[in-house]
């Protein structure tokens, strides 16, 4: 399951740099707008301590993490929604993500130049918001009067009440607020605006780059926090993240836990990510590997079967199942069964992150 996240945000804030930390590959970071030109693609290893534990106990050679694709966006600036800057190409760039990562500058640093010649994170925020929705209206005026005709013309309850949802999603639009934002409190079905592949329709959420004395700020944090909840907030400062993934893990958690911290930034960006994807994992473990697979919340144990083979979601039969927790308090499978927490579970079964599995299937 490949599920991306679009790294977006005004010219010079830090998308790059944390980029390459998160990817430890290469992108170029540099001091003037539109560095990034055509969008950098990397693949990143969720972070999850559970897998050196599986490893440990079924003697396993390799770890295999879940991933997710995190895609780098050329900086979007004011007008970008009428072409300014690059703006039609990287609004195209982020159609393409399935959620949006807004990376917004909150660091004063002279040699670094503001394309608004100022840091201001609430005004930053408020201009990428604005871009995004004056494209999805753009893509809703477009399209509405063809929904519209459709559904008159052949009186189907379904599209008219797309029809009623676009409608209610323009006027929430108009309003300055994303979908996002505000669907849920407007009663709009986001699933009923599919079709149209709106930005604002995609969960958000916010990386904070700040210097380390802020970092360490509560008030800052908090202050911060507040301008984009309730959507989920991330602090860190993305030249220390770029120097903590060149140390070794020892000397990188050593660093951390000397800032107050027991968690990079990066892990958790990833770690968020993830769940505001709405996905979760599940693991299974031998001697060749211990690993991660990942399913969308809700999937059902042969849904989670076809993820690692077609053949074994076709010819499932039942999915032998122990959560971690149990596992690790047992020791092994063999006391897990004994201690009667191994359980067979069949086709209606809904995985829970962190189910340990071993199907049974015929070929």
């Amino acid at each position: 399951m490949s599920l991306s996240i679009g790294i977006v945000g005004l010219p010079n804030v830090g998308k790059s740099t944390l980029f390459n930390a998160l990817t430890k590959n290469d992108a170029l970071a540099a001091n003037y707008p539109f560095a990034t030109i055509e969008p950098n693609v990397g693949v990143v290893g969720v972070p999850d301590p559970r897998l050196a534990a599986l490893a440990e106990v079924f003697g396993s050679q390799k770890i295999i993490p879940a991933t997710m694709e995190f895609v780098d966006i050329a900086g979007i600036v004011k007008g970008a929604s009428e072409g300014q800057g690059l703006g039609n190409k990287f609004l195209a760039n982020i159609r393409e993500t399935n959620a949006i990562c807004q990376v917004i500058r909150a660091f004063e640093d002279a040699d670094v130049t503001h394309v608004d010649g100022d840091v201001a994170p609430s005004r930053d925020i408020e201009t990428i918001n604005t871009e995004l929705i004056l494209a999805d209206l753009q893509t809703i005026e477009k399209a509405l009067p063809r929904l519209d005709k459709e559904a008159r013309t052949k009186k189907d309850k379904e599209k008219l009440a797309v029809v009623e949802a676009v409608t209610a999603a323009q006027r929430l639009l108009d309003e300055g607020v994303t979908l996002f934002a505000g669907a849920e409190k407007a009663g709009i079905d986001l699933a009923l605006l599919r079709e149209l592949h709106l930005l604002t329709a995609k969960p958000f959420l916010y990386v904070f780059n700040l210097d380390e004395e802020e970092l360490a700020d509560e008030d800052v944090r908090a202050r911060l926090r507040a301008l984009v909840a309730p959507a989920e907030a991330i602090f860190l400062d993305a030249k220390i993240e770029a120097e903590l993934i060149e140390l070794p893990d020892d000397e990188a958690l050593e660093l951390l836990q000397g800032m107050g911290q027991e968690e990079s930034g990066l892990s958790q960006l990833v770690r968020i990510g993830f769940d505001t994807l709405g996905l979760q994992t599940y693991l299974t473990a031998g001697p060749k590997e211990s690993r991660a697979w990942t399913i969308r919340k809700g999937a059902t144990a042969p849904e989670a079967a076809g993820v690692i083979h077609t053949d074994f979601q076709r010819g499932f039969i039942k999915a032998e199942i122990v959560s971690f927790g149990d596992l690790m308090e047992a020791g092994s499978m063999a006391a897990a069964r004994t201690a009667g927490k191994v359980r067979m579970e069949g086709k209606e079964y809904v995985m829970q992150d962190g189910d340990v599995v071993e199907f049974r299937f015929n070929v």
